[in-house]
């Protein structure tokens, strides 16, 4: 699913122009057993300069446990960009963060029919 982009000023930018930011949101279920490794694997500094480099931004990953038993974690990010589908390739080339996902992908349930997170759909937005 392609998220469309919304346009904000970016204060690092130049005076007067103006960037388009896409915010993006996916979903994906965690195996139960493997929620503190996932965590602990978090705390460090993980691939978050290969992300900065990649232009994207204020990635956070929130779990919650549904009334089903489930587990499912919801992430948001921000890319500041100018063109995401040559950052993401960049990104999924570098070595460090094949290594990363081979470490956090095993421990994820991906949705029917997907091979790692979900894109959701972005219904409202407050700046």
């Amino acid at each position: 699913m392609d998220i469309d982009a919304q346009s904000v000023v970016n204060p690092v930018q130049e005076p007067g122009q103006t960037r388009q930011v896409k915010r993006v949101g996916m979903v994906i279920g965690i195996k139960p057993e493997q929620i503190q490794v996932y965590k602990d694997l978090h705390a460090g500094p993980g691939v978050r300069d290969l992300l900065r480099q990649a232009h994207i931004h204020n990635f956070s990953i929130y779990l919650q446990s549904f009334p089903d038993g489930r587990f499912y974690e919801f992430a948001f990010y921000e890319y500041s960009g100018v063109d995401y589908a040559a950052d993401l390739a960049w990104l999924a080339e570098q070595p460090a963060n094949q290594a990363w996902l081979a470490l956090c992908d095993p421990m994820q349930i991906p949705f029917p029919g997907e091979s790692g997170w979900s894109m959701m759909e972005p219904i409202f937005f407050n700046e």
